[in-house]
């Protein structure tokens, strides 16, 4: 019975992964409060001892030392302590072994729950240290759960949480998938530790880098600094610890190949090894690689460094939606302003144009200030002899009030004669009268159409010009036929029609 019970204790150290004393010491507390409940009082302190080799079970009992005890629960004799321990005097307690012989079903049904309770809280604190410790590391893992905000990941003895923050975007995860990720927190909690993971922090790369790269591992080649966008694009700044070594074709491999073990963690994730310099303008240029870069000036005071690039590698430098400007910035820790050659030689000229400008303006400025100076002092000099002259009016003599006024405003010293002016009239010489030419007046006579004699018949354009044919001789009318007509031999003649001459045959004549 006794190897049997060993048996079992060791089992479930294996099953647990826990310490065989830790296991030990989870079923002397359940017995403890399995035994309390039916063999002793309520608050009464008891012990349980178990011998890890042999399997006894042995309780031990705190009592009272009295005369004669009431209880035997809780109080023995001063005779019967003293047996157990000689130096114990009157009403001190003592420890009296007090193993029951058998245990009833409710206290062994007690004992299992509290030893599942005890082993439960044993393997929480026992996982809580473990992970504690790797936070920052890279832990492997399998899809245990899919869940629309998280992904539940079996670690071996804990459940790791990936929350949808910490997910790559371009990621697709299914039960059964192996992955590595990074610890990120462990948090003790009533419910266990609560381990969380990521697959989108910096730290992930500077991890797959050290387990990829011997010389990043042994610290012959430094990373200094990370910047990511996951799923899509890293940058990683490698400077070499040690001379005669090339650190970024240290961390590329031959062929490519540490680098491409790396992508292929990542879900083909593009990933750039720039050189790390000490000098931030070349760091710079660096970063922004594959762009060219002509210049870099830098801002210390607003952290702001000017990238002039040539026009054509523009689109280059700044990357796709602005992406490899912003990992290089992340990368050096500054603000970098990337301008084109053309636009940056244009603000150039205009500053030196401005500059111009505010010097030619300060050079006006200190000549107007002369010319007011040289202005004051002859104020100055001008304000000590007053000059006053008198009002004089073209035609008008100036009255003797006016005479007396000004002479009493110039200085005493100076004697002042005004005499009056002498004005000349000129007349203007009479115009002699202009002799009015007087025109006869013509009277004009009115033309006057000829005129025509009134006739109802209709007249050719050659009888009114007068050169036509010669008209025939009157026609003699015989009376008897009705329409009909008889020249002078006494030929019957036929009435003709006759047609008018339009005038293209008057043109002809």
């Amino acid at each position: 019975m006794k190897s049997e019970f060993l048996l079992a204790i060791t089992q479930l150290s294996a099953e647990k992964r826990l310490p065989r004393e830790v296991i030990l010491s989870a079923v002397e507390s359940a017995l403890a409060s399995a035994y309390r409940k039916d063999n002793f009082a309520p608050n009464q302190n008891i012990e349980v001892k178990i011998n890890p080799d042999t399997g006894a079970v042995e309780v031990w009992a705190e009592k009272i030392a009295v005369e004669k005890p009431t209880d035997d629960r809780r109080e023995i004799s001063l005779k019967d302590a003293r047996r157990i321990n000689p130096d114990v005097q009157l009403d001190e307690p003592v420890m009296v072994e007090a193993t029951p012989a058998n245990a009833s079903r409710i206290a062994a049904q007690t004992t299992k729950q509290v030893i599942l309770q005890r082993l439960h809280e044993a393997e929480h604190s026992a996982i809580f240290e473990e992970y504690a410790g790797k936070e920052g590391d890279i832990v492997n893992g399998v899809v245990q759960r899919v869940e629309p905000r998280q992904v539940l990941i079996d670690l071996g003895r804990a459940e790791a949480i990936l929350p949808a923050a910490e997910q790559m975007p371009n990621e697709r995860y299914r039960i059964g998938q192996r992955l590595k990720v990074i610890l990120l927190e462990v948090v003790r909690t009533n419910k266990g530790p609560r381990v969380i993971v990521s697959r989108s922090h910096p730290d992930l790369i500077r991890r797959l880098f050290e387990i990829e790269v011997p010389e990043v591992f042994n610290g012959a080649v430094e990373i200094k600094s990370v910047a990511r966008e996951a799923g899509y694009r890293s940058k990683v700044a490698v400077a070499a610890r040690q001379e005669g070594i090339d650190p970024v074709g240290c961390c590329v491999g031959l062929r490519g190949i540490r680098i491409q073990n790396i992508v292929n963690e990542l879900n083909c994730e593009k990933i750039d090894v720039v050189l790390w310099n000490p000098d931030v303008a070349a760091f710079i240029a660096s970063a922004l690689s594959p762009a060219q870069i002509l210049k870099v000036e830098l801002d210390e005071d607003e952290g702001v460094a000017i990238v002039v690039v040539p026009d054509k590698q523009l689109s280059l430098a700044i990357g796709k939606e602005g992406q490899n400007a912003r990992l290089s910035a992340k990368l050096a820790g500054w603000r970098i302003d990337i301008k084109s050659a053309s636009i940056y030689e244009e603000e150039q000229a205009e500053r030196e144009k401005e500059k111009a400008e505010r010097a030619l303006a300060g050079e006006e400025a200190e000549e107007v200030a002369g010319e007011e100076a040289e202005e004051k002092v002859e104020e100055v000099v001008e304000e000590e002899v007053i000059e006053v002259l008198p009002r004089i009016e073209v035609g008008v003599q100036p009255e003797a009030e006016e005479e007396e006024a000004v002479t009493e405003k110039l200085p005493a010293e100076i004697p002042v004669e005004v005499e009056p002016l002498e004005l000349e009239t000129v007349e203007e010489p009479e115009k002699e009268p202009v002799a009015e030419e007087i025109e006869e007046y013509v009277p004009t006579v009115p033309f006057e159409m000829p005129a025509f004699p009134e006739t109802s018949e209709l007249r050719f354009a050659e009888d009114i010009a007068g050169f036509g044919p010669k008209q025939s001789k009157k026609k003699r009318k015989k009376k008897g036929g009705q329409g009909k007509e008889i020249d002078s031999e006494g030929v019957r003649l036929k009435r003709v029609r006759r047609q008018e001459v339009s005038t293209d045959d008057e043109d002809e004549f």
